[in-house]
């Protein structure tokens, strides 16, 4: 019988997710200024969570930092990709003037941050609101999946001393959601059947960035990136997913040809 305490974050969990779904979905449909805002603006505090974690306790800087960087991202887009990477990556090195410790994780998480929201905002603007909600919807239906096949059917742990919630069947319910998505937009779009393993490694591209940040947050000794957000913690914690995935189909999408069969 599974534990009444397994689903004790449920309610905070559904409530809060509609909220961000609502706001997500009218941020995409409507595209352009609005949704690099709001992608700017999610930049932002996710980087001011990732410096209180790092730096806890020096308001300034992580206020200065997280502005620094939800600038970076709201110029970069408007600019030639040849300008726009040195203004992304230009908040990684201002941190290190204002962090004494734990600069290779400011560094990589910062530019994750940073190199994730750009190509989540190129997808938008290069290809439609249709394949960014082919994007959300795997990080989402991963995301899904695996919170409820690991709640139902349990099993080994995937990774216990850094994740003690995650399980290989979520896992793998994870992937055959994205699976199902793929074959969705497969059939609805004209794409080859190749979506279907995209999707499958987009997924798994958002299950380590899950996992980087479990590890981040497990060695600096916090459960929750923040409170911003009742029943998910902070923005870190529901977007760590989505970081992977945006990151991993900016640097696949320059091989593959993407989307697939569209030439």
């Amino acid at each position: 019988m599974v534990a009444s305490d397994q689903w004790s974050d449920l309610t905070a969990r559904v409530i809060s997710a509609g909220a961000m779904v609502v706001i997500g979905l009218a941020g995409i449909w409507i595209g352009g200024h609005v949704f690099h805002a709001l992608v700017a603006l999610i930049c932002g505090l996710m980087v001011w969570e990732l410096v209180g974690i790092l730096r806890p306790g020096v308001r300034q800087a992580q206020l200065q930092l997280g502005v620094v960087a939800g600038i970076a991202v709201m110029l970069a887009i408007y600019l030639p990709v040849g300008f726009a990477l040195p203004l992304l990556l230009a908040p990684v090195f201002l941190g290190f003037a204002q962090l004494e410790h734990n600069r290779t994780i400011y560094l990589s998480f910062t530019a994750m941050i940073l190199l994730a929201g750009f190509g989540m905002m190129q997808v938008r603007d290069d290809m439609g609101f249709g394949w960014l909600l082919w994007l959300v919807l795997v990080v989402v239906v991963t995301d899904v999946f695996g919170y409820f096949a690991g709640r139902f059917f349990g099993g080994p742990k995937f990774w216990p001393t850094v994740s003690p919630k995650k399980t290989w069947s979520g896992t793998g319910a994870g992937w055959i959601g994205a699976a199902l998505v793929g074959l969705l937009f497969s059939i609805n779009t004209g794409v080859g059947l190749q979506l279907i393993g995209i999707s499958i490694a987009v997924s798994m591209a958002s299950q380590m960035g899950d996992i980087a940040e479990s590890g981040m947050k497990r060695r600096m000794g916090v459960k929750d990136s923040s409170n911003l957000i009742p029943g998910h913690g902070g923005l870190m914690d529901r977007f760590d997913g989505m970081l992977g995935a945006s990151l991993f189909l900016l640097i696949i999408g320059q091989f593959i040809g993407f989307p697939p069969g569209l030439g």
